[in-house]
């Protein structure tokens, strides 16, 4: 399965979403925010990035930016409970894949990441 990157600064969203996750066979990385999941995608090389917005130190919006700027050609999706269109068209304008509200359910966040991931999905 896939290595994904769970980039969130609330604990209780990676718990719940890397218990999706690795219940489907994926390996988990966590980061707590933008900063740390930068340093995790260089030092670990995730095949999917699921990252929030709203998020400490360096938010989501910032952390598509920094990607984006590497050359990044790494999949992100975005799950977020900022609903606002601004912040929607932004993160689909810095290449994110798809984006789900939080908290986001289990089939949804599975069909998600199959298809970001090119396998399909419902």
């Amino acid at each position: 399965m896939a290595r994904i990157l769970h980039v969130d600064d609330s604990s209780f969203s990676r718990l719940q979403i890397g218990k999706v996750l690795k219940g489907a066979g994926h390996e988990l990385l966590q980061a707590d925010n933008g900063r740390t999941g930068l340093l995790a995608v260089q030092e670990q090389t995730p095949d999917l990035i699921i990252t929030d917005i709203l998020m400490p130190e360096m938010d989501g919006i910032a952390f598509l930016e920094a990607l984006r700027d590497q050359g990044n050609r790494i999949p992100v999706l975005v799950v977020t409970a900022d609903v606002q269109h601004d912040t929607r068209s932004a993160c689909l304008s810095l290449g994110a894949v798809a984006l789900l509200n939080k908290p986001p359910r289990d089939d949804a966040l599975l069909s998600a990441v199959d298809r970001a991931l090119g396998r399909g999905g419902a």
